[in-house]
């Protein structure tokens, strides 16, 4: 069982390391192997469907959280031109 198996299926926040830059991930735990993590997002792009996943070992992982959703942006209003 990995170290973070409690997250597997939660939304988190994870901030790991790669190389001297720091970096930050945000999505749903998939997985936990007990060597890495993964975290998937999905998510829209020109109209099409898209799948993002990062692994993440162990020994780059700086901090990992449960992350609170945000509530979501509504879209803009169309403007409403006035018509002469």
């Amino acid at each position: 069982m990995g170290r973070y198996a409690s997250l597997v299926g939660k939304r988190v926040e994870a901030h790991y390391r790669a190389g001297d830059i720091h970096l930050a991930a945000v999505g749903t735990l998939v997985t936990d192997t007990g060597k890495a993590i993964f975290i998937e997002e999905r998510f829209s792009q020109g109209g099409k469907n898209k799948t993002m996943r990062v692994e993440i070992p162990y020994e780059y992982i700086v901090r990992l959280a449960e992350a609170h959703e945000a509530a979501p942006v509504p879209a803009p209003a169309p403007s409403q031109k006035k018509r002469r």
